[in-house]
């Protein structure tokens, strides 16, 4: 039991330097890239550390298995290098016996961080994007990058020179107006003021000395013209803009903003649903056959009677059409459908997989810290990054190759933790193997 306690207490401060050195790089990391759209924006430091807060929530969610991996390797690289290892293996205690209190503790912080990533995780990302919205709400200029042009805003591009932190005043205005299929519209101002309207649904640019040059598609060589403004408004679609208000509740919620247990219902929900509709497809169908089986057409001597079995007979062909319909639009359903499931399994099987890297990590972890026998910083860190490295790359890959639809869900989030668990399986048994011929051999 003391020798148990030793090898965890030899975990504990690598694990928590490496953990929060690990929260200081990609905290800096998330500052570095997202510097121009914190800074100079006019927002309060409480605002962006609220920002910077609930970033944090992923940034631990990855962390973790990083630290775990990190402490792993200098604590059994260090213990192997005072040849501590050597004399506990020599008393008895096999590698797996050596590895199984860190493992036990592993598979702990695995089932903590599951449940963070279930309870805390979504709400951080929620949380992270009604505070963005606020943002674009009471500072409309966050999301316009001066000298870039903006996306395809309800049929508007749009380019500025100039921001000012302090205001919504723009500098040097170039907009596209593409919302009209028959002319084109591009409009030019000095200076502009933008905001929302007081019901938040439109998005106002008030532009001060400009131009509008209007050209119609329909006749580019004789319809041109140029119309100078002291003052013009622009009234854009707020929605487009990526507003939305800031009611927690008015916020639909991606697969990132979910728990696993809400994704599994809405999965039920849509093969629920699907299953109903073809239930009603499928009575439709039979009910068409039949009426098709119990019809017989006679020619009457009666014109009214004519009449009557011709539009009877155009009814069953407008319902064969619709039928017809409905089994195309059930199979684009059906692949739409299942898309968004793959989409949602992902997510949860997400949830699970990175936080088992924790255990992961262990098994591989320890074998390569007692064969290297190194417990230096430096040495653990660098073997670190390269697995998580190929770790990460295999979820950005999966994840795309389950989007194409190319591999499964599950394999898409487990098969680096299969790789890199069936190769620490065989350094520890192989170990294991290795230390008990040597064994038998001196006997």
């Amino acid at each position: 039991m003391l020798i148990y306690k030793h090898i965890l207490k030899a975990h504990i401060a690598p694990f928590f330097i490496s953990f929060f050195i690990i929260i200081f790089v990609f905290t800096f990391q998330y500052i570095m890239k997202f510097i121009d759209n914190l800074v100079g924006k006019g927002l309060s430091y409480w605002v962006i550390i609220q920002l910077i807060g609930l970033n944090l929530a992923w940034m631990v969610t990855l962390a973790g298995p990083m630290a775990v991996l990190v402490a792993t390797l200098m604590a059994f690289g260090s213990l192997a290098s005072d040849n501590e290892i050597t004399i506990m293996q020599s008393s008895g205690l096999s590698q797996l016996r050596l590895i199984l209190p860190v493992l036990l503790v592993s598979g702990i912080l695995c089932y903590a961080l599951v449940l963070f990533n279930n309870k805390v995780l979504p709400e951080a990302n929620h949380r992270t994007k009604v505070l963005t919205n606020d943002i674009q709400r009471t500072k409309p200029t966050f999301v316009i990058e001066p000298g870039k042009f903006t996306d395809d805003i309800g049929g508007y591009n749009m380019l500025v020179k100039k921001t000012y932190p302090s205001s919504n005043k723009l500098e040097g205005i170039l907009i596209i107006d593409n919302s009209t299929p028959d002319a084109y519209n591009i409009l030019t101002a000095n200076n502009g003021e933008i905001s929302y309207s007081k019901d938040y649904s439109k998005l106002l640019i008030d532009l001060f000395q400009g131009e509008i040059h209007h050209l119609d598609k329909r006749n580019i060589y004789d319809d041109y013209r140029v119309v100078k403004f002291e003052k013009h408004i622009v009234a854009i679609d707020a929605q487009g803009f990526g507003f939305s208000k800031s009611d927690e509740n008015a916020l639909s919620r991606g697969d990132r903003e979910l728990s696993a247990d809400s994704m599994s219902n809405i999965i039920k929900s849509i093969l629920t649903n699907y299953e109903i509709e073809l239930n009603k497809t499928t009575e439709g169908i039979i009910s068409l056959v039949k009426e098709f089986a119990n019809f017989s057409y006679t020619i009457p001597q009666d014109s009214a009677k004519v009449r009557q079995n011709n539009l009877y007979v155009q009814v069953l062909i407008n319902k064969y059409k619709s039928c017809k319909a409905k089994v195309v639009n059930r199979k684009q359903l059906e692949m739409s459908n299942q898309k968004q499931i793959d989409t949602l399994k992902v997510e949860i099987d997400k949830k699970y997989s990175i936080p088992f890297a924790c255990v992961v990590f262990v098994l591989i972890g320890a074998p390569l810290g007692i064969r290297i026998r190194r417990g230096g910083f430096g040495m653990a860190a660098g073997m670190s990054l390269v697995f998580f490295l190929l770790y990460w790359a295999f979820l950005i890959g999966g994840e795309k190759l389950a989007d194409r639809e190319m591999i499964s869900p599950f394999m898409s989030m487990w098969s680096a933790n299969i790789l890199i668990g069936v190769v620490g399986l065989y350094l520890t048994f192989g170990n294991l193997i290795n230390f008990k011929k040597i064994i038998n051999y001196k006997k």
